[in-house]
């Protein structure tokens, strides 16, 4: 069975979003929903996300909550392929070296530009 050690064990990944309106920091843990910390000290945020995320966990296993596992990128290359009509190749071929970059890179910016 999966205690607390086993879930503390996990790679979970933190955000830390900056505060402007309150001069600190929101530091988070995404696959855990409502993992969450304040502070004006990263340092001392790191410390606090981790007990945040370690009450979190006893919350969860003792009231018996399905508690996820870090969401991670294995099984995903980072490639795939992509037909496209000869026009739109033409376009976006002739963009990027507008750009000074490769095709590639281009339709990379363009698509995370978008999401």
């Amino acid at each position: 069975m999966k205690n607390l050690e086993y879930y503390m064990g996990l790679n979970y990944k933190v955000e830390i979003v900056r505060d402007e309106n309150e001069d600190g920091y929101v530091l988070l843990v995404p696959d855990l929903k409502g993992c969450l910390t304040c502070t004006n000290n990263l340092e001392k945020g790191m410390e606090l996300i981790e007990d945040a995320k370690k009450q979190w966990l006893v919350a969860a296993l003792e009231s018996g909550y399905e508690i996820p596992e870090p969401n991670v990128l294995d099984g995903y290359s980072g490639q795939f392929k992509l037909r496209l009509p000869k026009s739109l190749h033409k376009e976006l071929a002739e963009k990027s070296k507008q750009e000074g970059i490769s095709m590639n890179q281009y339709c990379l910016y363009l698509l995370s530009k978008n999401r």
